[in-house]
């Protein structure tokens, strides 16, 4: 019986010997897994295009406010709200009688003043003709001739209260000065108009060509000096590739603009300044009041690039993985100032010639070893 006992302990000590050693081959690194082995590439420098937008509100080219010139009832209204007018055609009519009435009275004082003249000629004459038989002196003729020329002053006046009249008469029908589309009215029949209205009867529109404007901040407009030839601003804008208008839903207008002005002066508020872009609209898609955005493409030279894939976003930052000198992983936060293609533009965190991890970071540790695969051409390019 106590043999069987020392036979079963001595097994029992075995297996147990078998296990432990099991386990230190195990812990001393026989089956343990090494540092990880992830692809490195070197951060570059490239030429780059940038596309940035901008919002932007959209202009007729001549945007004229229809105002009364003269006071009066409205009697009619000849056009619709939003339809396209011709210049020189009539709007809006104001009652006219009160005008007609004077341009009578001054067509009938100018008709007095003629005759007041040809009596004051008749007069001269006859006092000329009898000094030189010495029947009057040449003081009677001297008189005669300051009545002359003051009944020659009052024709000119009477003539120009005639054409005063006119104009004002002429005022009762408003024109369009441009050819255009007409806004909404602001007044309707019967309503009492006046020069000093508040509000215009109605504003047209010329939109056959539309003006949008954007505004660029400092730093912006100092790129945008720099990327173009010229020796001066007007010089620069000539040599400025078109631009595109995304319309308020996202969609592109089908035509292209040109940058044709730049404001003089920064606004101290926002510390921007205003660019206009000019646009044909020959369909009439875009209406003064639109809003959309402007994209412009810039030209970048020798700028530091890395690829958006090989970057994580923690917090609203971003981070990347460069190694150490000791092939030791490290998170650094980039700061970025825009992309192109498939590339973050990076201004601040790394420098050209810096080691990234391209992939395979995701649960990777800071201060993590890493052995860095030789052979990363084709994934650095990911």
């Amino acid at each position: 019986m106590k043999r069987l006992f020392v036979l079963k302990s001595i097994s029992f000590l075995t297996l147990f010997l078998v296990l432990v050693g099991c386990g230190n081959k195990h812990q001393n690194g026989g089956y343990q897994q090494g540092p990880p082995e992830l692809p490195v590439a070197e951060v570059k420098t490239a030429d780059a295009v940038v596309t940035k937008t901008y919002a932007a509100s959209v202009e007729g080219v001549s945007n004229v406010e229809i105002r009364p010139q003269v006071s009066g009832y409205l009697t009619k209204i000849y056009v619709d709200e939003g339809q396209f007018v011709k210049a020189g055609q009539v709007l809006f009519a104001i009652e006219s009688q009160v005008y007609r009435e004077q341009l009578n009275n001054a067509q009938a004082a100018l008709l007095s003043a003629k005759s007041n003249l040809d009596n004051s000629k008749i007069n001269l004459d006859r006092k000329k003709e009898l000094v030189s038989n010495k029947m009057v002196s040449d003081f009677q003729v001297r008189e005669a001739e300051i009545a002359y020329n003051a009944a020659k002053a009052g024709v000119e006046q009477a003539n120009a209260v005639v054409e005063s009249a006119k104009i004002n008469l002429g005022f009762t029908q408003i024109k369009a000065p441009v050819s255009g589309y007409t806004s909404r009215f602001n007044y309707r029949l019967g309503s009492l108009l006046s020069p000093t209205n508040q509000q215009p009867l109605t504003i047209l529109s010329d939109i056959q060509q539309v003006y949008t404007y954007f505004s660029l901040s400092e730093n912006d407009f100092i790129n945008f000096q720099r990327q173009y030839a010229g020796n001066n601003i007007s010089e620069k804008i000539k040599n400025t590739p078109p631009v595109t208008l995304l319309m308020s839903d996202g969609t592109p207008y089908a035509h292209p603009g040109k940058i044709d002005a730049v404001e003089g002066l920064f606004n101290k508020t926002t510390g921007a300044i205003t660019v206009r872009a000019k646009f044909v609209n020959p369909e009439v898609l875009l209406r003064s009041g639109n809003t959309g955005k402007i994209v412009m493409e810039q030209q970048l030279k020798n700028a530091l690039l890395f690829p958006i894939a090989s970057t994580v976003i923690i917090q609203d930052k971003v981070f990347v993985f460069t190694l150490d000198k000791e092939n030791k992983a490290v998170q650094v936060p980039v700061e970025i100032s825009g992309k192109s293609g498939n590339n973050y533009i990076v201004s601040g965190g790394l420098k050209a010639g810096d080691k990234y991890i391209v992939m395979g970071f995701e649960r990777l540790q800071p201060g993590t070893p890493v052995v860095a695969l030789k052979d990363t051409a084709n994934i650095s390019k990911h």
